[in-house]
């Protein structure tokens, strides 16, 4: 039978083949004790497979709370598990289950993170994931060549649908092709979704039918499920053509209902990101994470930003980027959204680490807060951008565009 196989990087002061085997058994057919009915045939077909297990470091002190045995080192290693697909078919809350469920609480592991998986080609007839992905986003704002400039309504919460519209027709005016609402901002006393979404859509079809160019606006759907479908089809409507979802709150079952849908791009904000990976042995990574919301069908991911004002560093970064493009079954590669801190200074460093265009680039602060104004904020980042694919260095940038150089100014270090 086919099967899926899962990378892990584990810690434990036990040896590990006896280790990863608990892990083996706890997420198949296995439990801490036998039971009747648990025959060498069950097992055969059902267990879990420790396939290969490489040893890396010994450590002192353990990563994270667990069993501490006296005397003993934290043995590190990446183990590869693997599971026929007969045990979950083409369930996936259910292969999330078995790939992330309760291995992280069993007590002979003091670290323990999931780093990729491989599912067989047979899923590809049952997943058909992104329905727009880079290629349908870019070409729904008529991008070619260059990343998608997108920006955030900043403030995030306290305006009220006409100074949200306004501040759109603003941003329209300066050539952005991308606004979303930020991830806090629902339904606010204020603000209400329904007056939100028809309060800035009569904008964006003025815009268009005077230019030809539609931009895209996410408007934050997240929601129960069913208030989460009535929101979509008032986008629809108003002729939307995106809708942001916190997929990490909304989970993996809504999400999928939602992008099965399949009219609307889905913008998926993953905030709550660091509890899920900021522990270096603990959690998920971001090759394994875009992998299930890649077969769930969204389009657009966040994977933070180069010099980003969090935690994350450049070459996590630039790994979620690489991720998000590389072929995964026949899926559409996800369009990698670059965010949090963002001005075009970070376009000189993300395209020589990256060699690529295929991105949605969001400057909130960067653009709102320029100098000049917003319309100067979003030439800026062509000007960026443009120079960057050229080889030109920020400074030779500055020095022949005035709405850079005010960028450089305002925030550069």
């Amino acid at each position: 039978m086919e099967r899926i196989f899962a990378e892990y990087l584990i810690e434990t002061p036990y040896e590990v083949e006896k280790a990863t085997a608990v892990l083996a058994g706890e997420q198949s057919s296995g439990t801490f004790v036998a039971v009747p009915g648990e025959t060498d045939e069950l097992k055969q077909r059902f267990a879990a497979r420790v396939e290969n297990i490489e040893l890396l470091d010994l450590k002192d002190e353990p990563s994270i709370p667990g069993t501490a045995i006296a005397g003993k080192k934290y043995q590190q290693a990446k183990v590869k598990v693997s599971w026929s697909i007969e045990n979950f078919g083409y369930n996936l809350p259910v292969l999330v289950s078995t790939l992330q469920g309760n291995l992280y609480e069993i007590t002979q592991f003091t670290g323990l993170k999931l780093l990729d998986f491989e599912v067989p080609d047979s899923y590809q007839k049952h997943f058909s994931g992104p329905k727009f992905g880079i290629k349908g986003s870019k070409a729904s704002t008529g991008v070619a060549g260059r990343p998608m400039i997108g920006t955030i309504i900043k403030p995030s919460v306290g305006l009220s649908p006409q100074d949200t519209a306004a501040l759109v027709k603003t941003l329209l005016n300066a050539g952005i092709d991308f606004i979303k609402d930020d991830e806090l901002m629902g339904s606010t006393a204020n603000s209400l979704f329904d007056d939100r979404v028809k309060a800035i859509m009569p904008e964006i079809r003025k815009h268009e039918d005077k230019t030809g160019k539609k931009a895209m606006y996410a408007f934050n759907i997240s929601d129960e499920l069913d208030e989460m479908q009535r929101k979509y089809d008032l986008i629809l409507s108003e002729k939307g053509s995106c809708a942001m979802i916190s997929i990490n709150s909304v989970g993996l079952s809504a999400t999928k209902k939602i992008c099965d849908k399949g009219a609307l791009a889905i913008h998926a904000h993953r905030n709550g990101w660091g509890m899920l990976n900021r522990h270096p042995l603990l959690g998920i990574e971001f090759p394994a994470y875009q992998k299930i919301w890649r077969l769930a069908g969204v389009d657009q991911l966040h994977v933070n930003g180069i010099q980003n004002k969090f935690w994350e560093s450049d070459d996590s970064v630039v790994r979620s980027i690489q991720s998000c493009l590389k072929p995964f079954l026949n899926l559409k590669p996800l369009l990698p959204v670059v965010s949090s801190g963002q001005w075009g200074g970070q376009a000189f460093e993300t395209y020589r680490r990256t060699q690529t265009t295929d991105l949605l680039y969001m400057a909130g602060g960067g653009i709102l807060a320029h100098p000049m104004g917003a319309k100067a904020g979003v030439i800026a980042l062509h000007q960026a951008w443009d120079s960057a694919v050229k080889g030109l260095s920020l400074e030779e940038t500055a020095s022949l565009h005035p709405e850079f150089m005010a960028s450089v100014k305002k925030f550069g270090k």
